[in-house]
């Protein structure tokens, strides 16, 4: 029995949803230029989650193809790529002059790279990414630029706009290492929650409500520093494991 394809139309769905994502990353990108940085960091937002509504949908629909793909990763590059870097080089980096423009072209230009890569690479574990995903990064500018621009009374970004552009570098470094993130891509949400989930679940909403930039900036801290801890990590198990070893080899000569 010959399984029906889909009818064309469905193809129509995921790449719209791709495409306002892309006008979020421009629209981030006009809103940086005339100074209105919330509007700016939450059309950044607005790209995530169309990018996560496109592959699902995508994914549900059985409508995914090499077109769509590409398009998405186009679309990523504007919205996770350029549109951060332009944001965080209108709000600080401008008074830098060239390093501010240097780090923010480090940060698109790791973007690229790590697009580029992930297209590329033959995924083995889903699990985890290999690098820090664009939107992540892109995640994490908006949500410092977001946090300052409302604490702008107690923040003064002249002072510190030396530590926004460290900030870019170490992003884009991120982006391109090979350090292992979380995807979530297990996640289904058709699974049963435990009853302890439920209410963390309900406690962020809580913490959102009271403070959307903290609570978005902090769960960025985390993701971000988590890849980095559990890298270390790693590497000191590695090095305990080869120590071990090494007078086992000595004995046995």
């Amino acid at each position: 029995m010959e399984t029906k394809k889909p009818a064309k139309g469905f193809y129509i769905l995921p790449n719209l949803f791709t495409s306002a994502g892309l006008f979020a990353g421009f629209y981030a990108i006009m809103q940086a230029r005339l100074g209105h940085f919330e509007a700016a960091c939450l059309a950044i937002y607005m790209a995530m989650v169309m990018d996560i509504l496109d592959g699902r949908l995508a994914r549900l629909t059985n409508t995914m193809s090499d077109f769509g793909s590409e398009y998405d990763s186009l679309a990523d590059m504007v919205s996770f790529g350029v549109a951060p870097a332009m944001v965080m080089y209108e709000f600080a980096l401008v008074d830098l002059h060239r390093f501010g423009s240097l780090a923010a072209f480090l940060y698109v230009a790791c973007a690229a790279l790590r697009l580029a890569r992930f297209n590329v690479s033959k995924v083995s574990d889903k699990k985890f990414f290999t690098g820090i995903p664009s939107p992540g990064a892109a995640a994490m500018v908006a949500s410092v630029v977001w946090v300052c621009s409302d604490y702008s009374e107690y923040i003064n970004v002249k002072n510190i706009n030396v530590f926004f552009a460290i900030l870019m570098v170490l992003l884009a470094l991120a982006m391109v290492s090979n350090i292992k993130y979380r995807s979530f891509k297990d996640f289904e949400f058709k699974d049963k929650m435990p009853f302890v989930g439920i209410i963390v679940t309900v406690l962020a909403i809580a913490i959102i409500y009271l403070d959307p930039p903290m609570f978005f900036l902090l769960i960025g801290s985390i993701y971000f520093v988590s890849g980095a801890i559990t890298y270390l990590l790693r590497l000191i198990r590695r090095k305990a494991a080869a120590k071990s070893v090494e007078p086992k080899q000595e004995s046995n000569e």
